[in-house]
């Protein structure tokens, strides 16, 4: 759920955006056919959510909200994790992450216009920019707004679970930030050498 980290840990490679952004939407060997590029997208999304779902800082910022989402804890600190990023000045600019989530929308219809892709993914892309998610993410009235989409998507919750996940994000705001600022540098340097890897895995 976290799609603004998953557009900034593309480093600006088109078909790895791609790749990152659809990665949730293709399943089994779907992925195939897809050109190649996209393809490693594919790869560098499951690898940024397996070391992201895999860290002892996630963990704890999971224990938040935990309590009032069980299982679902962990796509909620991807929403949390997105605000962060969304209001962090030492990875961009506020004009520089407008331009990079205008740029991100652009370079995704393009894609979504000359390709076939999955119809859940057209339909997420058509109210992530209409709705402007991914610069927006940076006001809690979108975090809010977020977290009750993701209950209305969710089979097991409810509008309780919306407001009892907010006011936990609300109540432990610090220490959710705090897991973000020391978690994300790791995870840009982790991404950045699988990035790294897989462009030159493809040079052979």
């Amino acid at each position: 759920m976290n799609y603004l980290a998953h557009a900034w840990l593309s480093f600006n490679d088109e078909g790895i955006l791609m790749g990152n952004m659809l990665s949730d939407f293709v399943k089994g060997r779907q992925r195939y056919t897809y050109s190649e590029e996209v393809q490693k997208g594919i790869t560098l999304h499951r690898a940024i959510d397996e070391f992201t779902d895999a860290h002892v800082l996630t963990a704890s910022a999971k224990q938040v909200f935990r309590p009032s989402l069980g299982l679902y804890a962990g796509a909620f600190t991807d929403i949390a994790y997105d605000h962060f990023l969304a209001k962090d000045a030492s990875e961009n600019s506020e004009e520089g992450w407008r331009s990079f989530t205008d740029g991100t929308y652009s370079a995704l219809k393009r894609y979504a216009e000359a390709h076939p892709v999955p119809e859940r993914f057209a339909r997420m892309l058509h109210y992530m920019k209409a709705e402007n998610w991914l610069f927006n993410y940076r006001h809690r009235w979108c975090i809010e707004n977020s977290f009750r989409g993701m209950t209305y998507r969710a089979k097991f919750l409810e509008e309780s679970n919306t407001i009892a996940a907010y006011a936990a994000f609300e109540n432990n705001y610090e220490h959710l930030q705090q897991c973000y600022q020391e978690f994300f540098p790791l995870l840009k340097a982790f991404a950045w050498e699988q990035y790294l890897y897989l462009c030159k895995k493809t040079e052979f």
